[in-house]
């Protein structure tokens, strides 16, 4: 069996994280390196490696991320100023924990283009 990831033990409460949503399906919680006011990872409790490797049966799952991203946005008062979404796929993506994950960022105005 293939060790957990840092936001599997997120999930399984192994790591303590400040969550500020949870559900069946994802968990989102308070990045520990925030690149903004607001910085909220919001996972899903299934281990998919990375966007490009979600299949079919995940369709409704990556919907609800989004719509849990939303949710959490306007929790945090930043829907009406706007915010961004990003998920990082691979190295060069950026992506530094192989586990699936929506970056949430606002509370400032965000340049363009990232980086």
């Amino acid at each position: 069996m293939a060790e957990k990831t840092l936001f599997e033990k997120i999930c399984d409460k192994e790591i303590p994280a400040t969550i500020v949503h949870e559900d069946e399906r994802c968990v989102a919680f308070r990045d520990i390196s925030p690149q903004a006011p607001v910085h909220i990872l919001i996972i899903p409790r299934k281990a998919i490696p990375r966007v490009g490797l979600a299949g079919e049966d995940d369709e409704k799952l990556l919907g609800h991320l989004l719509l849990t991203a939303a949710a959490v946005a306007r929790s945090e008062g930043i829907a009406e100023t706007g915010y961004r979404l990003v998920i990082n796929n691979g190295r060069d993506g950026g992506e530094a924990v192989p586990h699936l994950h929506i970056h949430l960022l606002g509370g400032r105005h965000l340049q363009w283009p990232p980086g």
